[in-house]
């Protein structure tokens, strides 16, 4: 499981330098930041539940805050 937090760090850090390459400097920081926690995290050793656990809270915080960004600041 710790080997696919790096893996999840890699395939970050691919889609963080297409952003700074199409000029979206701030998508491009925010996958940076995902990218340097991911590789953090996978080369902790930790159990495999706590991994699950921290996928899982990751996904949560991802969806909550993309429906809040499409619903509420995203103009028509």
């Amino acid at each position: 499981m710790a080997r696919m937090f790096r893996v999840l760090g890699f395939w970050t850090l691919a889609i963080g330098l297409m952003a700074l390459a199409g000029d979206m400097k701030e998508m491009a920081l925010l996958f940076f930041f995902q990218t340097a926690a991911f590789v953090v995290l996978g080369y902790m050793n930790l159990s495999e539940r706590t991994y699950i656990m921290l996928f899982w809270g990751y996904m949560i915080l991802s969806f909550l805050g993309f429906t809040y960004w499409s619903f509420f600041q995203m103009e028509v």
